[in-house]
């Protein structure tokens, strides 16, 4: 999974930024490469992995070790490829991700045996904060985009390629990781959580990443790619996933029900 996230999705982003070159605004051009180096979401690839009956620990563990190594290893890979770009490693970049990411998570996990019990009794509220969090991030991003005014360099055959292009890397990455899990020999359930995980890129973090990574420049440009891959990917999945719970109940663990999706304090 962290081959697919860290490795074969960055080569695929190259291959998509130079082949849109000349054909969108190079804001574009760097927002699907920026997209590709984004680590993988984490409640939606356990959900899922839940849904399609894989392998849920091992979801678990996979994204949000994803989630805590895209810290670092994001920047490093926006200052390798996106140099010319205005992305870049720094000290102080690292730290404003760490505070804005690392940490709410790190906090949250510390306060979990305490508040851990009282949180999966209130699911409701958890849900509204959680998807209140993320529709904050989005809607701060496209105001931005507004007062700067850089929606009206798009038209709409500019969203129109935006989102062909992120419908292609999405197929192309689920068509990897389902022929390498094959191939290596994985069992479906393990094949599932390869594919959920490896093929997600979380929004709800990489916002935040592209303002300190990209200050001073069209943010809301670079992160469009982001938003739409985000909305193309649950569509995909949530298909993919009814596909695998439709398999025979035979080729399940035979434990006697799979683990229920867990909750962990942090925005997918």
């Amino acid at each position: 999974m962290f081959a697919s996230t860290f490795v074969i999705f960055p080569i695929i982003g190259l291959g998509a930024s130079w082949a849109v070159r000349g054909l969108l605004p190079p804001d574009i051009g760097v927002g699907l490469l920026y997209l590709c180096l984004l680590p993988s979401t984490v409640q939606s690839s356990i959900a899922f992995t839940a849904i399609a009956r894989g392998n849920v620990p091992a979801a678990l563990c996979s994204a949000s070790l994803s989630n805590l190594l895209g810290v670092v290893l994001t920047p490093v890979l926006v200052a390798v490829l996106l140099s010319t770009a205005g992305g870049g490693f720094s000290i102080t970049a690292i730290e404003g991700i760490a505070l804005q990411i690392l940490l709410p998570f790190v906090a949250g996990q510390a306060v979990r045996p305490w508040i851990g019990a009282w949180l999966l009794r209130h699911r409701t509220l958890t849900a509204v904060v959680d998807r209140g969090s993320i529709l904050l991030v989005v809607y701060a991003a496209f105001s931005a985009g507004v007062v700067a005014g850089v929606w009206t360099s798009l038209s709409v055959s500019d969203l129109v390629i935006v989102l062909a292009v992120d419908l292609i890397i999405l197929a192309i990455i689920i068509a990897v990781t389902t022929l390498l899990s094959r191939r290596l020999g994985f069992s479906t359930e393990d094949e599932i959580a390869i594919v959920f995980c490896g093929s997600k890129k979380s929004m709800a973090g990489g916002i935040p990443m592209a303002t300190i990574l990209f200050a001073g420049h069209a943010v809301s440009l670079i992160v469009l790619p982001l938003m739409l891959f985000h909305q193309a990917q649950l569509f995909v999945c949530a298909t993919l996933a009814r596909r695998y719970a439709k398999r025979p109940i035979e080729d399940a663990p035979p434990a006697a029900a799979q683990p229920s999706p867990v909750r962990i304090l942090t925005s997918a």
